[in-house]
């Protein structure tokens, strides 16, 4: 049994929370520059560049990417050997958030109410998904999601007789349809299967696939790849100017479901799909 105590906590997601608003994954980084070489549009081209050097820049100084520095979603996978003393490890995550947005000057978005809109001037409480692993470690991922992407989620329950061509046509067009609204190119996160709850959940996480890495499965693979394609032929293109590169990756995360049940959550990242990790 290995002891960790929750101040370590904080202070690795007070690290993350500045991190992931400043530092773009690498992976993304590239796929800027390839996304610039396909763009056929001069402005789409122009769009890329722009955002090649918004990164360079946030990276440099030090500073957001973006001033939406969003809801602090928080994956947590915590050893069933670790012994956490000291306190709740939520409350350590919370306030592991609060001093990350206080102290990195970061923009504080959440209100305390939803229909009372009263902010709370710290941009806590974090969405926090916990699972329970073997070993004796913590790792955490902080994962910012702005609000112009998020108001882009869809949910979809289908019937078991829906085919595997309908599934990939209404995941397009949710993502057409959004038009410029989630600051395109996107990432697009897909959760199929389980519950409604369990869908939209696998959506968020398949976001943190790295947009170079394919699904492990052909079949799934394939329909990652037809999604993409039929995304980019419509035209949206960089921040919805126009332009052949709408979508920069799609990540499908299935999960077995009920006989009688085939949901499809779609989680929309904007261009900076931003995530950062750690592990205590």
């Amino acid at each position: 049994m290995r002891e960790i105590h929750v101040s370590e906590v904080t202070a690795l997601v007070r690290k993350l929370c500045m991190e992931a608003n400043y530092n773009l994954p690498k992976d993304i980084q590239q796929a800027f520059e390839t996304g610039k070489e396909q763009e056929a549009s001069p402005l789409g081209q122009t769009i890329f560049e722009e955002m090649i050097r918004n990164c360079k820049l946030a990276c440099t100084e030090q500073v957001p990417i973006c001033q939406d520095t969003g809801t602090a979603v928080i994956f947590a996978e915590v050893g069933q050997d670790v012994h956490l003393v000291g306190g709740a490890f939520e409350d350590a995550v919370n306030e592991g958030v609060r001093q990350g947005y206080q102290e990195g000057y970061l923009r504080k978005s959440i209100v305390r109410d939803p229909l009372r809109r009263v902010n709370t001037d710290d941009n806590t409480p974090a969405v926090l998904h916990t699972k329970l692993i073997f070993g004796e470690q913590v790792r955490i991922i902080v994962a910012p999601k702005g609000g112009g992407s998020e108001n882009m989620s869809t949910l979809k329950m289908f019937t078991p007789a829906a085919t595997r061509e309908q599934i990939i046509a209404y995941i397009a067009d949710t993502v057409v349809n959004a038009g410029s609204n989630p600051c395109p190119p996107v990432i697009i996160g897909v959760g199929l299967g389980g519950t409604a709850d369990k869908a939209c959940a696998l959506a968020k996480e398949a976001l943190l696939r790295p947009v170079d890495t394919a699904n492990t499965d052909a079949f799934y693979a394939e329909m990652e790849r037809e999604i993409v394609e039929q995304v980019n032929r419509s035209g949206v293109g960089p921040q919805g100017l126009g332009g052949t590169v709408t979508a920069l990756s799609c990540a499908i995360e299935p999960y077995p479901t009920h006989i009688a049940s085939l949901p499809c959550a779609v989680s929309i990242g904007c261009h900076i799909t931003r995530h950062a990790e750690g592990v205590l």
